[in-house]
């Protein structure tokens, strides 16, 4: 049985395409099996094909990358979604984070930090391009104030948990550092989302580091 990271590539561009075919296909642990041309083709190929990770382009036709990003988060809870774009403004990174994609990078990007971007994103760290924070935590600036209380519902453990996340460790990372199992982060994890009212991973960690709890854990702590 292989080991190898199954990677579904989504974009209408034939040119993309086959440059990240041509590179992935050198890496020993990833295995490139199937393109899609639009948003509606990358949903039914996931379903049928089971990738790991699906690079996912915005600006697609018949179904963009948003839309199916969340239609595949919908059915399918374990595959990781990076986005691969030209677009770094507030006006597609937000909707991309909110519909349940795990990273946002753009297509500068350098090949081996892609490459480094699909092994972290599949152990379940967040992955942003540095061009990408800002506009997220302009956004978050804009919330409303009562947003930053929601921290103050976490216990201690919870808040410990979400500072480790922050920094962009996967629940092994973290139950070791916390010398807790990783159910146990899993848990912690879940209940961290419904207390911050955000959605995935991604989010609360961008809520972290946004509300200065990656530096330190000791504010509030009960």
């Amino acid at each position: 049985m292989s080991n190898k990271i199954k990677v579904l590539i989504a974009d209408d561009h034939h040119v993309v395409r086959r440059g990240l075919l041509f590179f992935l296909k050198t890496q020993r642990d990833i295995e490139i099996i199937g393109e899609a041309t639009n948003g509606k083709e990358a949903v039914k190929l996931v379903s049928n094909l089971q990738p790991d990770v699906v690079l996912m382009d915005l600006s697609m036709p018949e179904m963009d990358g948003v839309m199916a990003t969340k239609a595949i988060r919908e059915t399918n809870g374990t595959v990781k979604i990076i986005i691969l774009t030209s677009y770094a403004d507030q006006d597609h990174v937000i909707p991309a984070l909110r519909a349940g994609a795990s990273g946002y990078q753009l297509k500068d990007i350098e090949p081996d930090d892609l490459v480094q971007t699909i092994r972290d994103v599949l152990k379940g760290e967040s992955k942003l391009h540095p061009k990408v924070t800002s506009h997220v935590m302009a956004h978050l600036s804009t919330q409303n104030n009562h947003q930053h209380t929601k921290i103050d519902e976490l216990t201690k453990r919870e808040r410990e948990v979400l500072n480790e996340l922050a920094k962009g460790k996967s629940n092994k990372e973290i139950a070791s550092a916390l010398f807790i199992t990783e159910k146990t982060v899993k848990t912690h994890i879940s209940n961290i989302l419904s207390k911050l009212q955000v959605s995935d991973r991604t989010q609360a960690a961008i809520y972290a580091v946004k509300n200065g709890y990656l530096e330190n854990n000791k504010k509030g702590e009960r």
